[in-house]
């Protein structure tokens, strides 16, 4: 096993790297609703939206309403990239929280 070590006075190298983004295949999924899975070596996010049941019967006698959880986008990710993106959005909402004010997770307390 191989270590770096650096020795006092001497600078390591910084490498650059230009990043090219190829949206080519770029597909735009609205979604309302997710189920996290995990896995030892990653996490799995299935993104989707909730409706109405539509094979719901109508006027059923003392049934609870039923949502239907539509998954549309399985994204699968390590746990560090997973962090990486608990960390980004965590950062867009406190911004997002400072301008406009606190967003309520109740769906009674939001604005519409």
């Amino acid at each position: 096993m191989s270590e770096d070590i650096q020795v006092e006075g001497q600078q390591q190298q910084q490498q650059s790297v230009q990043i090219l983004l190829d949206e080519r295949e770029l597909r735009t999924t609205y979604t309302n609703a997710y189920r996290i899975h995990t896995a030892p070596e990653e996490v799995v996010i299935d993104l989707g939206f909730n409706m109405a049941n539509p094979n719901q019967p109508p006027n059923q006698q003392g049934g609870a309403p039923q949502l239907l959880f539509k998954v549309t986008d399985r994204v699968i990710m390590s746990y560090v990239n997973a962090k990486r993106l608990a960390m980004s959005l965590g950062q867009l909402i406190k911004r997002y929280e400072q301008q406009f004010g606190e967003l309520p997770l109740q769906p009674g307390q939001r604005r519409a």
